[in-house]
């Protein structure tokens, strides 16, 4: 049996040939702040030398809870995310502009 070559496409490449479509772009642009918030508290959390285990513990959540937040397959409250950033002895500052 012949192996096939598979070839790799750079994501930077896919991307931006993604974001050629609107509809895609929109979508892309409207999770973009989900995110930031996503990699800021992972930031904070591995600055501070945080296993996922020891911020839920100081959270008084789950582990799991933690990991799903991480991966971006939770649709957390503000309340989680204030009292995440707390156990995490940050704070959380919102803006909105037009």
């Amino acid at each position: 049996m012949e192996k096939k070559e598979i070839k790799l496409i750079p994501f930077a490449k896919v991307k931006k040939e993604a974001l050629k479509n609107p509809k895609f772009k929109r979508v892309y642009e409207d999770l973009q702040p989900r995110f930031d918030l996503i990699a800021l508290l992972i930031q904070n959390r591995i600055d501070g030398k945080i296993t996922q285990k020891e911020l839920a513990r100081r959270a008084h959540t789950k582990q799991s809870a933690i990991s799903r937040f991480e991966s971006g397959t939770y649709n957390p409250s503000l309340a989680w995310v204030s009292n995440l950033a707390h156990a995490l002895h940050a704070q959380i500052k919102i803006s909105l502009r037009s």
